[in-house]
């Protein structure tokens, strides 16, 4: 009799526990619905092996896209069209490696126009001189220029003076 009552009270309080570690987790979990023609972000993971070719795990990106969903396979499931380059995964996914893509025409970079050589490489030309500073090196008196290259990013770098002197004298 008291032992039929205390496994009754036990298993009250299992209920009672279980029904609020599901209200905790539920609270960060939200139903995601996709529609046909919507674009999501893909979710980049090692399994997928897209993060495997890169070699620094901080540097990679954690989602890669947005991608146009092409249709509902089941309730949890969606198939992406995939770029060529992503031909060897296959392109049904879960919603938990989806996340929804708003569109924004300010997310839009347009791509300068970059004059390539045959090789894939381009000449930076540099816009000013930032900065002087002269360095001790070895009893020697080195001259270094800080160097702007590129109005848009403001890439600058620390350049001999005589290297750039004799390249670009306009700048002097």
């Amino acid at each position: 009799q008291q032992t039929t009552e205390k496994i009754k009270m036990i298993r009250e309080k299992l209920r009672i526990t279980q029904s609020r570690q599901k209200c905790y987790a539920d609270k960060r979990r939200r139903p995601l619905e996709f529609q046909e023609g919507d674009h999501v972000f893909l979710k980049v993971t090692p399994i997928t092996g897209i993060g495997r070719v890169m070699k620094s795990k901080k540097l990679t990106p954690r989602f890669i896209g947005p991608y146009q969903i092409l249709r509902k396979i089941g309730p949890v499931a969606y198939q992406i069209s995939l770029p060529p380059f992503l031909s060897n995964l296959y392109n049904v996914f879960h919603v938990s490696q989806l996340r929804k893509y708003i569109s924004d025409p300010s997310h839009v970079i347009m791509p300068d126009t970059v004059q390539l050589k045959d090789n894939l490489t381009y000449d930076a030309m540099p816009v000013q001189i930032a900065d002087r500073r002269t360095k001790q090196l070895r009893g020697k008196q080195i001259s270094l220029v800080k160097v702007i290259w590129n109005e848009d990013t403001g890439d600058a770098t620390w350049e001999l003076e005589e290297k750039i002197r004799k390249n670009y004298p306009y700048l002097f």
